[in-house]
């Protein structure tokens, strides 16, 4: 029970009503989505460090979004999980927090990577003289943690401001935390969440979306006048990341702009699916589409198959 001094509740409801019927069939498919998300996305991970033609930085950059993926499955998956499982559609006020925290932070990195890969394939195909000397090793584990510092801040205190505000509602409509619906449930004032909340949406989305944008932009120009052979290079590398970029930034605002500004209009049903897009989608999008679409990438996760092939062929003979 609530303590009356308490501004907030000490538990709130989930948007799990209409899951709850055929709960079974959704915990077998939260399961097959996890295993797809850690299995894929370790793979390409374990092959990067265990070759060390892979130490390059686009690849280390690939594993840096294939461990937030599976970080992201780690405290996603089993509360999704168990909700459904056990039909618990209630989660405590500081656990609402943490989640809250926690999925932002894996949105917040995601995004600065994917920029940062950007700016990586602009350097290597736009200034590949130079490429060396500006995207070292040592830069590149700079950019992460750099990334992971002013994620971990910004959203930080993004919670912190939140903390302070008395709510007056308990009901999330999604089936997980995010800010703005703690936010949106407040008895007072909310210009100070919004500013700043609006200040991290354009600095981790429009300044690194322009970023993105003049970096593939400049690209092109680049492949336009250039041979067979570069733009051939040039695709492999882009095209996947242009796919998984596009992904999760369509996923991402979709998912803003429709609970703040009309959460109850579009169908239940939409509504759950579109919110779980770029957190269910885009960590297995990512390993599919650099293990599969880049060769050297998809060649190292796949050689110790093709050689218990090539073993099981000579014994054979």
């Amino acid at each position: 029970m609530q303590n009356s001094t308490d501004p907030h509740p000490a538990y709130f409801t989930l948007g799990y009503r209409q899951l709850t019927s055929i709960r079974y069939f959704y915990c077998i498919l939260v399961l097959v989505g996890y295993l797809m998300n850690v299995v894929s996305n370790s793979l390409i991970i374990a092959a990067v460090i265990i070759h060390k033609t892979l130490h390059e930085p686009v690849y280390i950059f690939i594993s840096a979004l294939c461990l937030n993926g599976i970080f992201e499955s780690m405290y996603f998956y089993p509360s999704i999980f168990s909700a459904l499982l056990y039909k618990v559609q209630v989660i405590s006020y500081s656990f609402c927090l943490l989640q809250a925290f926690l999925i932002h932070l894996y949105g917040c990195f995601e995004m600065t990577t994917l920029s940062a890969m950007a700016f990586d394939r602009y350097v290597c195909i736009c200034n590949p003289l130079r490429y060396n000397n500006i995207m070292s090793l040592s830069t590149v584990y700079k950019i992460i943690g750099g990334s992971w510092t002013y994620s971990i801040v910004a959203f930080g205190t993004h919670v912190l401001l939140t903390y302070r505000l008395p709510l007056c509602g308990a009901e999330i409509l999604k089936i997980y935390c995010d800010n703005w619906s703690i936010v949106r449930l407040s008895c007072i004032d909310t210009t100070i969440n919004n500013v700043f909340g609006l200040f991290i949406v354009s600095t981790f989305v429009c300044l690194l979306l322009m970023l993105i944008m003049y970096s593939y932009i400049e690209i092109l120009r680049v492949c336009a006048r250039s041979s067979q052979a570069v733009i051939a290079k040039a695709l492999q590398t882009c095209t996947p990341q242009l796919i998984t970029t596009f992904n999760f930034v369509a996923g991402s605002l979709f998912d803003i702009f429709l609970y703040r500004y009309i959460p109850t209009i579009v169908p239940y049903e939409f509504r759950v699916f579109m919110s779980l897009e770029f957190l269910v989608v885009s960590p297995i999008l990512n390993a599919l589409a650099y293990g599969l679409k880049m060769t050297e990438l998809r060649t190292k996760i796949f050689q110790p198959f093709n050689l218990k092939k090539i073993a099981g062929n000579t014994l054979s003979m």
